[in-house]
């Protein structure tokens, strides 16, 4: 008795032609573009800056966290100094707008700690991205 195919050839086009339809649709659906809504920052020590950062589109809080470092690489440079790092940053969202409160210390020698950032490089990033600054 000869075996006979579990899952026959018209079976398996039509699976096919809808695996097509299904990845056409997953690729019309984008996401909305990020609204950078302002950025505001406070010196509260010689090296300490605050920073706050307000968006919608964000996907996540990383969005925003990127938005407070675009800010504060910038900040960095009007001060006159190379290097900052992250101390931290809280991240809320409430009715699609999202808020960042970061604060960084800025210096002019790369500082001790594991969240460095280097201005210039930053801050072309970011330029790059469309990312806004200060």
């Amino acid at each position: 008795m000869p075996l006979r195919p579990l899952i026959s050839l018209p079976v398996l086009a039509l699976a096919a032609g809808f695996a097509g339809c299904e990845s056409q649709a997953t690729n019309e659906v984008s996401r909305a573009a990020p609204v950078y809504q302002g950025i505001d920052t406070r010196l509260m020590d010689s090296d300490l800056v605050n920073i706050h950062v307000a968006m919608s589109g964000a996907d996540s809080a990383e969005d925003v966290d990127q938005y407070a470092e675009c800010a504060a690489a910038q900040y960095t440079l009007i001060r006159g100094y190379g290097f900052a790092r992250h101390v931290r940053t809280k991240v809320v969202e409430e009715g699609g707008i999202w808020r960042g409160d970061a604060v960084y210390t800025i210096s002019p020698a790369l500082p001790r700690g594991l969240k460095t950032i280097d201005a210039e490089v930053v801050a072309a990033h970011c330029a790059e991205n469309g990312i806004p600054m200060v």
